[in-house]
């Protein structure tokens, strides 16, 4: 997976985009700062649902979203290894088969 742009270049980025003079395309302002122009078209989609113009999750419930998914599998992987050593032990517990121990 590529690198991510920094925040402050998408910023400068879309910023430039949106006052672009008339006749200028966003094709062009992609090209002049070296990112492919579906990049720069969903840095603009997600700058409109960012200040609120567009309805959409935000930057920041995005990273929420990933943090929470990310803990929920830590916690579905600990509680699988949780499962499997009570497994373990309660089988380790029980008198083996054949046992001479009256």
């Amino acid at each position: 997976m590529p690198k991510p742009y920094p925040r402050e270049f998408r910023d400068d980025v879309v910023r430039v985009a949106r006052d672009r003079e008339p006749g200028v395309t966003v094709e062009q302002i992609a090209k002049d700062f070296g990112v492919h122009p579906m990049t720069l078209f969903k840095w603009l989609r997600q700058a409109d649902v960012d200040a609120g113009a567009k309805p959409g999750t935000t930057g920041g419930e995005s990273a929420e979203l990933r943090e929470a998914r990310k803990r929920i599998r830590l916690l579905e992987q600990e509680n699988e290894v949780l499962r499997r050593a009570a497994a373990y032990l309660s089988q380790a517990h029980l008198p083996g088969k054949g046992s001479t121990r009256s």
